[in-house]
């Protein structure tokens, strides 16, 4: 999926999916990051990864996003792991007191 430079690809393993984004997460992007992520859970893997070493920007709705992810991988018995996240976007979790609400991996 693309939009001005924003892109969400997924890829399927056996035992994980892996979803790629990059470009800039914003209210006008988000509901693509979402789609890809719920697509995904509904036959859910036991691992979901997040991978966010293309992206440039979060606002608050894409951080809502990441939170309420996290927590519909859980209720269907899977996990959201978040990797390669920006010093930006872990620095504006900190201050928002989000990062607890999520699994953040460093690799």
């Amino acid at each position: 999926m693309e939009s001005t430079g924003f892109t969400v690809d997924v890829t399927r393993k056996a035992t994980e999916a892996v979803v790629t984004v990059a470009g800039e997460i914003d209210v006008s992007t988000v509901s693509q990051m979402r789609t890809a992520v719920e697509e995904v859970l509904v036959d859910a893997p036991p691992r979901v990864v997040l991978d966010l070493a293309g992206v440039t920007f979060c606002d608050s709705q894409g951080l809502g996003t990441l939170v309420a992810l996290s927590r519909k991988a859980r209720m269907v018995q899977s996990v959201l792991v978040i990797v390669n996240a920006g010093d930006f976007l872990i620095r504006v979790l900190d201050i928002t007191g989000l990062r607890s609400a999520l699994l953040i991996s460093e690799s």
